[in-house]
């Protein structure tokens, strides 16, 4: 079992900042920002190539939950969203999940 199905699971202590049956949104235990959730399926995904027509709805639900998220956390002037997908992104868990970033003005530079 990976990391985040440990974390979804409640094998492994998080920050929950949002929880329903099928996603998880957890504090990043590295923030790169003020704000930096980690949302995650509860489902194992192993990155956006696993995504697939079975599983979209899933995915489709998270960028439904993202914006309450966001706006929970206080972010009103905007907020950054991340998923790396492969090692050459910088993926170090093979969950997918989304980074959401916020809380300051974020650098334009992206890599």
């Amino acid at each position: 079992m990976c990391l985040f199905c440990k974390i979804a699971a409640g094998e492994i202590p998080s920050t929950k900042v949002y929880e329903d049956e099928s996603i998880l949104a957890f504090r990043d235990i590295n923030p790169m920002a003020p704000t930096h959730i980690l949302v995650i399926p509860k489902t194992h995904i192993p990155s956006v190539d696993g995504i697939t027509a079975e599983n979209s709805g899933l995915v489709a639900h998270i960028f439904e939950v993202i914006p309450q998220i966001a706006k929970g956390e206080g972010l009103t002037g905007g907020y950054r969203m991340v998923s790396n997908c492969g090692p050459d992104a910088g993926q170090t868990v093979n969950h997918l999940h989304f980074h959401i970033l916020g809380g300051k003005e974020l650098s334009g530079q992206m890599a």
